[in-house]
């Protein structure tokens, strides 16, 4: 005599849930269309947020807003190192009348003195250049071309204290003043945190 069908939720059919399954799969199977959920095709979607993606290939994220010290002293610095190379232009096109200034303050040979004055030209244009990358690397929020804009303003104050201030005229004394302006908002607090921020920022990176 066959027995009648058994409570399927007393083991259903004289099977037991298999091993290291929960018990109660025949109620959840239900809720996932039939099939437990141990045995979904991975298509359901989870229920927790997905982490947040990162920068692709290690992209640095965009700069913070530069504070008006930094704009104001770099602007400072770049009118100075403008204002020497029109001075370098100008000596260029009267390079016979610094060549005569040389002669006479050295006592030097006329081809001595055209090989100071080429040589003079040319570095201060190197000078020039040079000095316009450590800008743009300020611009950008380096730290180290901000220390490389001190030590080069201070030594051109340094200088235009210990006499050439008193020989350049007007000219000179609105670099050195460009100078001075350039280091101190460069030194401010706003200035300060910025470039912190900046250099914590591509540290994340």
């Amino acid at each position: 005599m066959t027995s009648g069908p058994q409570d399927p939720h007393q083991g259903g059919y004289g099977q037991q849930p298999p091993e290291g399954r929960p018990p109660e799969y025949g109620q959840g199977s239900r809720q996932y269309g039939g099939r437990p959920p141990w045995e979904q095709d991975g298509s359901e979607q989870s229920s927790y947020p997905a982490a947040p993606a990162g920068h692709p290939g290690g992209e640095v994220g965009a700069p913070t807003e530069r504070p008006t010290t930094v704009k104001a002293g770099i602007a400072a610095f770049l009118v100075n190192t403008l204002l020497n190379a029109l001075g370098s232009i100008l000596l260029f096109t009267d390079l016979e009348g610094y060549r005569a200034e040389l002669a006479e303050i050295g006592g030097l040979t006329d081809e001595q003195v055209s090989t100071a004055a080429t040589v003079g030209f040319v570095i201060s244009l190197v000078f020039i250049v040079a000095f316009l990358a450590v800008l743009w690397f300020a611009w950008q929020g380096r730290n180290w071309a901000r220390i490389v804009l001190w030590v080069l303003g201070g030594l051109s104050l340094l200088a235009g204290l210990t006499g050439t201030m008193g020989t350049g005229g007007f000219l000179a004394v609105l670099q050195l003043m460009l100078v001075l302006a350039g280091i101190v908002l460069l030194a401010l607090k706003p200035s300060n945190d910025w470039y912190r921020a900046e250099a914590q920022r591509r540290k994340r990176f």
